[in-house]
């Protein structure tokens, strides 16, 4: 038992430092259209996409220049 809980806590000193280096990288800003309201926010691989409060989708990239939106159409409407 001694070693199991050896090896666990070996486990995780070892992995913890790699989880917090895997941050997102953010651009310095990013500005919205005119009348948009960020009601959500995700981040991929060179990306961050805002979700609005008009159902749109706003795509930046890592310098923070628009580079797609995507309108929804949410179900029931």
């Amino acid at each position: 038992m001694i070693i199991g809980v050896i090896t666990v806590v070996a486990v995780i000193v070892t992995r913890m430092p790699q989880s917090f280096a895997a941050r997102p990288s953010l651009p310095d800003s990013i500005t919205l259209p005119e009348g948009a309201k960020a009601q959500a926010i995700t981040f991929g691989t060179g990306w961050t996409a805002v979700v609005t409060q008009d159902n749109r989708i706003l795509v930046f990239g890592k310098t923070g220049a628009l580079l797609q939106e995507v309108a929804i159409q949410p179900q029931g409407e």
